[in-house]
């Protein structure tokens, strides 16, 4: 996804597994890290219902990190015992996690785990790479009506934008420009 315009961008924490890019709508959040440090921002989840999907208007990416790599999705967690030396333990590393060289928020279509924090950016103009949207020859055309899928009506393409034929409360947003050798979509959020 390439942020080409913003009006305004939230912190929050995931409540489900997210692709960066996708859309989705401000809930509780009861995620806590560091004594509590978490605790004050919304949460951020999929919409399940189309009613849910009209407040889905906020595109999610990585949080932004000082953090030099590796970086390891999610952070890996040691018990108690290899903290204070781990001599009664294997002596391979006990954790899976997918080791990124450059930071996910770099490259296109990264899935962000449940639970950690995000940024949720709200009105503005968002280029969404191909595959990322349901496709439709009306988005095409500038000024085409956009609203955001959800699981009841979508299933597995949940999130994604899509095409609406009519002004409604459920539209997020217009097409502003589709790229023909790209498949790039932008949108303008609203």
């Amino acid at each position: 996804m390439e942020i080409n315009r913003f009006e305004n961008v939230k912190g929050v924490v995931t409540a489900d597994e997210v692709v960066e890019g996708r859309f989705g709508l401000l809930v509780a959040n009861s995620v806590t890290n560091d004594f509590g440090s978490l605790a004050d921002l919304p949460g951020f989840r999929v919409p399940a219902t189309a009613e849910e999907a009209k407040r889905a208007k906020y595109v999610i990416t990585f949080e932004v990190t000082s953090q030099k790599p590796p970086f390891y999705v999610p952070v890996p967690h040691y018990d108690w015992a290899l903290r204070n030396g781990g001599f009664d333990q294997a002596t391979n590393t006990p954790f899976s996690a997918t080791v990124h060289t450059v930071y996910p928020g770099y490259k296109n279509s990264m899935t962000i785990p449940s639970g950690v924090p995000a940024l949720a950016f709200g009105e503005g103009t968002y280029t969404i790479p191909s595959g990322q949207y349901i496709y439709d020859a009306n988005l095409r055309n500038p000024g085409s009506p956009v609203i955001v899928a959800n699981t009841a009506e979508d299933t597995t393409d949940a999130v994604k934008p899509k095409y609406q034929a009519t002004m409604d409360e459920r539209v997020i947003g217009t097409v502003r420009y589709f790229d023909t050798s790209t498949y790039d979509l932008t949108i303008d959020v609203f």
